[in-house]
């Protein structure tokens, strides 16, 4: 499923930002990819994860979404998930909150230079 950001869309939103050392940041996209791919996305209520990381290296941001927040708590009851956040636990750091989205919006045809080329 593609992330919808809607106040409309009823799901939870986690926004979770991961600090880390520069030379751990790809590491630490990696092993989230993988729980989710493995995983999380396996999991009742998933609804979608998008990975950012920061362009000076010391941040990855990862913002999920899940149908209900009672289905995001569970994760935390699957011992894989348990082991997977200990690993990332010994080399960076998390801050993570629960969040309903309160507004929206977006331009209503593609910015400048973000245009889809004409076909010649």
């Amino acid at each position: 499923m593609i992330t919808t950001i809607s106040t409309t869309n009823q799901v939870v939103t986690v926004i979770n930002v991961f600090t880390v050392n520069p030379q751990n940041q790809q590491r630490l996209v990696n092993l989230l990819i993988h729980a989710t791919e493995r995983i999380l996305k396996r999991q009742p209520g998933y609804v979608s994860t998008n990975i950012h990381k920061s362009l000076d290296g010391m941040r990855v941001v990862n913002y999920a979404q899940w149908r209900s927040r009672e289905d995001f708590d569970a994760i935390f009851r699957i011992p894989e998930v348990v082991e997977h956040l200990a690993e990332i636990m010994a080399f960076a750091k998390s801050d993570y909150h629960l969040y309903d989205v309160t507004y929206s919006d977006r331009l209503s045809s593609d910015p400048p230079g973000m245009e889809e080329p004409s076909p010649a």
